[in-house]
């Protein structure tokens, strides 16, 4: 071989080499690509999943609750009798933004009786929480992107629209079953607020699961004395939600009574976001000033806005006179 084919054999190998090098290069950049790729659709999948999942919660259920304290430290602890009740609650979903879910109970006694139940904001990669602390207190945190990232935070509501307790955490949708859990502390459950005074703090650990027939809210809650020299467990309880769907005709009138006061407990809902936007750090609440329960004073306001076809400046400005003597100084 002579030296002028040598040199355009070298040209040659080196054009080849080129070549490879720059489609390799571009192998891997369309690599690159596709696994961003699936990675967000995967992403997009798993919030639409999740959405789906909260949204199931809505619904008309018959609702049994059962509880019963199951072990306890101190083997002189009296357990406390399990408690059993049953109810026909209406879950409505009142907000549906893509990352904002609200669904508002309403239980309904029987044809002419409705009570406004607990309410539950479903709130996606939200950085800010409110903690219970203990007293009917609670603490204004700022959680990081990375501890919020993926996880949707379940807000739950007093009656009165007050708050109650926060906790975030993961959907999965392992095999089809739709479930999520959490842990946070909340105040003494209603069926104990009146009747126990040993304890202070409720941890709750909450798991949700969707069923064929509606859903489970099974809880394993450790009853907690708090001081400040630290938490003392009394007792750990076990308990069942159990929502089991039933005939929506059973709750026409609470659908009436609802149409009828929606807009009202929207003021009430929006005048306690200012509120406790403006409130410091702690935030802390009185459920009876002279006598009168906090959800006593707003349901009346309710019945007498509907009277007085108050407009919705009217509502905001007797709702915030009226929760003024409940919020702790």
């Amino acid at each position: 071989m002579g030296e002028k084919e040598k040199k355009e054999k070298s040209r040659s190998c080196g054009s080849v080499n080129l070549n490879l090098k720059y489609k390799m290069k571009i192998l891997n950049l369309l690599t690159v690509l596709i696994v961003l790729i699936t990675v967000n659709v995967h992403a997009q999948d798993k919030f639409e999943q999740d959405r789906k999942a909260i949204k199931s919660l809505a619904g008309f259920y018959k609702v049994n609750f059962n509880y019963a304290e199951v072990t306890a430290p101190n083997p002189e602890y009296q357990f406390s009798k399990p408690y059993r009740s049953h109810g026909n609650e209406w879950a409505e979903i009142i907000v549906d933004e893509p990352k904002r879910i609200v669904i508002q109970h309403m239980l309904a006694i029987n044809d002419s009786t409705v009570i406004k139940h607990w309410r539950q904001d479903w709130t996606y990669e939200d950085t800010d929480i409110m903690l219970y602390t203990q007293d009917n207190s609670w603490k204004k945190t700022t959680l990081t992107p990375a501890q919020v990232k993926g996880k949707w935070t379940q807000k739950v509501y007093q009656v009165d629209d007050s708050p109650r307790y926060q906790g975030y955490g993961t959907w999965s949708h392992v095999g089809g079953h739709d479930a999520w859990q959490s842990e946070t502390d909340s105040p003494l459950p209603r069926r104990e607020s009146t009747v126990r005074n040993d304890y202070n703090v409720l941890n709750r650990g909450s798991r949700i699961y969707i069923t064929k027939e509606g859903w489970m809210f099974e809880q394993d809650n450790k009853k907690v004395l708090r001081t400040p020299k630290g938490d003392q467990l009394l007792a750990v309880e076990k308990g069942y939600e159990e929502f089991t769907k039933i005939d929506p005709k059973k709750f026409e009138y609470a659908q009436k009574w609802w149409d009828t006061q929606k807009t009202y407990w929207a003021d009430v809902r929006e005048v306690w976001t200012d509120l406790t936007k403006a409130s410091p750090t702690d935030f802390k609440v009185k459920t009876k000033v002279n006598d009168k329960l906090l959800y006593e004073a707003l349901f009346a306001l309710g019945d007498q806005s509907i009277t007085d076809k108050w407009t919705s400046v009217q509502n905001k400005e007797k709702i915030k006179a009226a929760l003024q003597p409940y919020l702790a100084k």
